[in-house]
């Protein structure tokens, strides 16, 4: 049996814990290095775009605006949406249905 002292540290131990865990990765994190926004400001102007919830997120290199972008799969009202943000000015590029072969 567990007593009260005993099971508050461990309770305390989980949260801090918790806190220092590092943060969500993404499909080319790699690249994150590179980019003038972060990932945190990106789903911001992504889903003012297109609200819903991210299904998925990726920092890719691809043609169109600087060369880097995010890009975020959004289930939303109308659909999924693919919403893509530029890693280095944080302009819209992108905000269209997904395809039946999203990649």
């Amino acid at each position: 049996m567990i007593r009260a002292k005993t099971f508050m540290a461990m309770i305390v131990a989980i949260a801090c814990g918790a806190q220092a865990a590092p943060a969500f990765a993404y499909r080319g994190q790699k690249y994150a290095s590179e980019a003038k926004i972060a990932i945190s400001q990106a789903r911001q102007i992504a889903l003012r775009a297109y609200p819903g919830k991210i299904t998925d997120e990726e920092l890719e290199k691809e043609s169109g605006g600087s060369g880097l972008r995010y890009a975020f799969d959004i289930a939303g009202a109308k659909g999924v949406h693919e919403v893509g943000v530029d890693a280095r000015t944080g302009h819209l590029l992108e905000n269209s249905t997904e395809g039946p072969h999203p990649d």
